[in-house]
């Protein structure tokens, strides 16, 4: 019985971290976190987040889908892929009316220092700024979901909040390459109004991986979702 209580508690521990959901210390601070977002009178929003850009290749397929389908989505930027060959690809997204808000290519954010953490978003933030002449969303989404007590307070010492996304609302193909039109109509079967979605432009590390399902996927998602009676906005609207 006590190794029974002792496993239950250990993953406890680790969902606390780790779930791709709100959990125990989404509990304790109810009002620093968001997964998605609440309906009222009627709306029917689906929130279009992208990750682990920018992307030289994958990104812009993704903008050009976006823009010709006429819908507006929050784009979650690793601060170490903005150089000086994607600065264009930043400006891009902003000038076409997208937020912008703050994303981490490791697990390395879960166990810094509140106040080191902190200065690492506020000159991502300020990057941000100097190139697209408009702050971004006060939004973080760490690398996979993986996050911590410390997190939480460098997020709050900055009045950010930590972006989840809806119960399997994701391009995870478990280690297979994602393919489009798999993913946008398993999205599209799940969607529910306030859903926050999860589609990756890049990778965390390596920039010539695939993603080529990103800018196919909002072809064949945002038409599908509109003809249910959805609308798309940023998440940073809300």
């Amino acid at each position: 019985m006590i190794a029974i209580v002792a496993l239950i508690l250990a993953g406890a521990l680790i969902l606390s971290h780790t779930a791709p959901f709100p959990f125990l210390l989404e509990a304790f601070r109810p009002s620093r976190s968001v997964w998605r977002i609440p309906q009222a009178g009627g709306a029917r929003t689906i929130y279009l987040t992208f990750d682990d850009g920018p992307n030289l290749t994958w990104t812009p397929q993704v903008l050009d889908a976006l823009r010709d389908a006429d819908a507006r989505a929050t784009f979650f930027l690793i601060d170490e892929h903005i150089t000086t060959d994607t600065e264009w690809v930043v400006r891009r997204i902003a000038g076409e009316g997208h937020a912008i808000a703050l994303h981490s290519g490791s697990r390395r954010p879960m166990v810094m220092a509140p106040e080191i953490l902190a200065e690492r978003l506020e000159q991502a933030m300020g990057r941000i700024t100097a190139i697209t002449g408009r702050e971004p969303c006060r939004l973080f989404r760490p690398h996979a979901g993986w996050r911590s007590a410390t997190m939480y307070d460098a997020l709050a010492r900055l009045d950010f909040r930590l972006a989840g996304w809806s119960w399997g609302m994701w391009d995870w193909s478990w280690w297979r390459t994602p393919e489009a039109s798999a993913v946008a109509n398993r999205l599209e079967r799940k969607a529910s109004p306030g859903d926050i979605i999860v589609i990756h432009d890049g990778h965390h590390k390596d920039p010539r991986a695939d993603r080529s399902h990103a800018g196919a996927a909002v072809r064949l998602l945002v038409p599908a979702l509109r003809s249910r009676g959805f609308a798309f906005a940023p998440l940073c609207d809300r």
